[in-house]
């Protein structure tokens, strides 16, 4: 189904301006960023608190993009362009989406909840599929925005919609119902999930419970409290209550097996559920609620539901051999997910080389030549050095690319695989769950133990988008990437802040900033911490230095005159009260003796840093380095009749005193990565790092013996232990030990027991059913690392730099 410009237009309300062509609309795009945008795109210049794509028209045209809706347009580009200017962009966007939906007229399954939605989306369309051609959002695509995009995915050969939709806060549902329509809901379960947008449960169930307005059926978990607000027909399942439609009682769970007795209509049948937790096996029921209620055959269900699998809905960049980088998406392969893949294959590129490894495209809904034209202008578009295809549809069809290299099955692959052909490169790997990548993404992963450090880049771009929401618009933002970005991990993050357009990236040392260098970061460097000695390095990989005393002043300026280098910039740093490092006022007029009519540097930004800002008990003193600050570099701006920027606020000064200021340039450090100063502060933060571990053993310990070193702890009585291959080496500290901590096991706590020795700690699971192998959480939400660093009576920055580079980072998206 295609639609042109003139179709949208009474819709939007919308006045053209510019060019006036009517276009057939290929790609819809609010991403200024993607490699898929080209003359085919309409582009939606979204403006948010903290971005504008109004920004990005220049840059777009110059790629080829000729169509834009827009709020304002821009004057100097009306005769290169048509553009639809319309009020709200986004709520064009929704339209423009709800007008699009409305020229199909299949069943849409909706699914919301607090938990749940996208496992249970994935599930559906995994046992629907053989019956269906199904359209949904790719990966978790739920949002304001996230929703119109999936919508576009629909073609006339869809026959089912499987969408989700999620909410933060009022009046957002009313929107998605308008453009999903779904006519069979489903919701998952209630719970605490954005409760912090809601007066109430009552106010959030209300809220959600509108998805369902013009459903014919609403699927859910029995539930007074959600019931009493869906005002059409419900088909309720349980575990407890036998007046649900469906009821399900529970006959044996072993062997990570549940076995369930299932009650519908008089009827009877047990089917086996791959899982045992309790998670797991409510989505399943909702699933197995839903086949229902579609008058699925028993015998079909039972062997559909037995085929449910772990649903990895993340994509993930990790570290491969001989210096690759993985982007692993090994358990999904259509068209949709296949376009948001490359964007973040191009995001997280270490090397300039490119590579990727794709199965058969599966459930595209479209004529498989049709569909793999798509797909072959998709990669061509990311610039894609080799491309490895692995299937004998997609061979057949990409065969003509360049760079191709064909493969009927994995097993093909895998038999000829040399660890030597691939080096320095980003390698992409998606496909779909029968072609088994998993193999693949085992045998190029840098092999690490079983103990990770997940990165959640998407909590890191809320984070930054916090700080900015306390901003002008104009004003720059410095964050700081040292100490390997506060142990998550240096490149990957910086490349995600070069990603979203910061100004300048900080680290402590010249080496720390090299490295970023050679992985391709080409935003500006502060290095604060430079050592006389690294300045020759600094300059041959174009860092700037933190200059803060004559000496350090001197010895710059000699080697810039060495090398007859000018306007070299350079960063002075002023004392205002920390005491640690910096110009004092007895200082400044040899400082700027040293600066006047001196042409190899030039100052590019004056800064201080504060004391005391995550403390507002010393609000005084804070204003007297700001005072301090102000006198003392406008004597140097003045002085030397310069416009240098000028930034003070950390992370916590950006928070409590952003109005007054935030100058020219902040500096955000700790907060990016998820932990204010306070209660407050945190609570608008999202969790980056968590830390997970395995069980390697569990044993029964009797009364009268002792666990670990020193025999610090003594059983009492018969006792569950297990012991996690994590310990001080890794960073876990000592005093965390000895009961005092814990770690997370099946969502409940287990006590750590004894003295944590270098490579392990042995906790008690005496009422945890858990097996070897069974994940474990050593710090995230729960525990999070600000209670870690209470109870161990230090800060929450060096929990997080202390962790060990022998642990593997792992960065994903959701």
């Amino acid at each position: 189904m295609t639609f042109s410009i003139q179709n949208i237009i009474p819709h939007l309300n919308a006045k053209i301006a510019g060019i006036a062509d009517d276009f057939i609309i290929e790609n819809i795009s609010i991403d200024s960023r993607s490699l898929q945008n080209n003359a085919g795109t309409l582009f939606f210049a979204l403006k948010g608190q903290n971005h504008d794509g109004h920004h990005y028209i220049d840059e777009l045209i110059k790629k080829g993009v000729r169509f834009f809706v827009v709020e304002k347009v821009p004057e100097n580009y009306v005769d290169k362009a048509t553009f639809l200017a319309v009020e709200n962009t986004t709520d064009a966007l929704q339209k423009t989406a709800k007008y699009y939906r409305n020229l199909f007229h299949f069943p849409i399954i909706g699914i919301t909840g607090s938990n749940g939605k996208t496992i249970v989306k994935e599930w559906l369309n995994f046992l629907l599929s053989p019956d269906y051609t199904i359209v949904r959002n790719p990966k978790s695509y739920n949002s304001q925005v996230g929703v119109p995009l999936s919508i576009f995915g629909t073609n006339e050969n869809h026959n089912l919609g499987i969408f989700e939709a999620g909410i933060s806060q009022k009046g957002e549902m009313i929107k998605l119902e308008s453009i999903i329509k779904p006519t069979i809901g489903v919701f998952t379960h209630l719970g605490a999930a954005h409760d912090d947008g809601f007066n109430s449960i009552e106010e959030k169930v209300i809220e959600k419970t509108q998805f369902f307005s013009s459903s014919e059926i609403v699927i859910l978990p029995k539930n007074e409290t959600v019931e009493k607000h869906i005002q059409v027909p419900i088909f309720t399942w349980s575990l407890t209550d036998e007046k649900a439609t469906v009821f399900g009682s529970i006959k044996t769970q072993e062997n990570q097996k549940t076995i369930i007795q299932i009650h519908y209509q008089n009827n009877s049948f047990e089917v086996t559920i791959p899982f045992q937790d309790s998670i797991a096996v409510n989505n399943t029921m909702t699933c197995i609620t839903t086949l229902l209620y579609l008058k699925m055959d028993t015998p079909i269900i039972q062997e559909r539901i037995q085929k449910l699998y772990p649903v990895e809905i993340r994509l993930q960049a990790k570290k491969g051999i001989n210096g690759c980088v993985l982007i692993d998406d090994s358990y999904s392969s259509d068209y949709q997910s296949l376009k948001i893949a490359l964007d973040f294959l191009e995001q997280q590129k270490l090397h300039s080389k490119k590579t990727i490894i794709l199965s058969d495209i599966f459930q595209g809904g479209l004529p498989i030549d049709k569909l793999y034209q798509k797909v072959a202008l998709a990669i061509q578009n990311n610039n894609i050095d080799r491309i490895i295809v692995i299937g004998e549809t997609i061979s057949k069809y990409l065969s003509e690319l360049p760079n191709v290299i064909a493969f009927g099955a994995t097993i093909d692959f895998l038999k000829q695989f040399n660890t030597q052909s691939f080096q320095n490169e980003t390698i992409l790997i998606k496909g779909a769950r029968s072609f088994n990548f998993d193999e693949i993404v085992v045998l190029l992963e840098e092999k690490k133990h079983e103990t990770v450090l997940e990165i959640n880049l998407d909590a890191l771009t809320h984070n930054l988008n916090f700080y900015k929401s306390k901003l002008h618009s104009n004003t720059k933002i410095m964050v700081m990437v040292k100490a390997f970005g506060y142990g998550n991990g240096g490149f990957e993050i910086a490349k995600l802040l070069e990603h979203n357009s910061v100004d300048y990236l900080g680290v402590a040392f010249a080496d720390e900033g090299i490295e970023l260098r050679k992985a391709g970061i080409t935003l500006p460097i502060m290095v604060l911490n430079p050592e006389n000695s690294s300045f020759p390095a600094m300059i041959a990989y174009d860092l700037e230095p933190e200059i803060y005393s004559i000496t350090g002043l001197q010895a710059f300026l000699q080697l810039t005159q060495q090398k007859n280098i000018t306007s070299y910039p350079i960063h002075i740093k002023l004392d205002t009260g920390m005491h640690r490092l910096g110009f004092e006022a007895n200082d400044i007029d040899a400082l700027i003796s040293l600066l006047r009519n001196n042409n190899f540097v030039t100052v590019k930004s004056v800064f201080s840093h504060l004391s005391a800002s995550d403390d507002t008990q010393f609000d005084d003193f804070t204003q007297l380095q700001f005072e301090r600050f102000h006198t003392l570099s406008q004597k140097i701006i003045k002085t030397l009749d310069i416009q240098p920027i000028r930034h003070i606020l950390n992370t916590s000064g950006i928070f409590n005193y952003a109005q007054e200021m935030q100058l020219e340039m902040v500096r955000l450090g700790i907060g990016l990565y998820g932990m204010g100063n306070s209660k407050s502060e945190r609570n608008n933060l999202q969790n980056v790092s968590t830390l997970k571990s395995v069980i390697s053993q569990i044993r029964e310990v009797k009364e009268g013996e002792s666990i670990g070193y020193s025999r610090k702890f003594m059983v009492t009585k018969r006792m569950k232990v297990a012991t996690i291959p994590i310990g001080y080496a890794d960073g876990i500290r000592r005093a965390w030990g000895n009961e005092k901590g814990y770690v997370v096991i099946k969502n409940q706590k287990a006590p750590i027991l004894g003295n944590i020795c270098m490579d392990m700690l042995m906790v008690e699971v005496t009422s945890i059913s858990c097996i070897a192998g069974d994940e474990v959480i050593i710090f995230g939400e729960n525990p999070n690392i600000t209670e870690i660093a209470t109870v161990t009576e230090t800060i929450p920055y060096e929990i997080l730099t202390g962790i060990s580079q022998r642990v593997k980072r792992v960065f994903y998206k959701n």
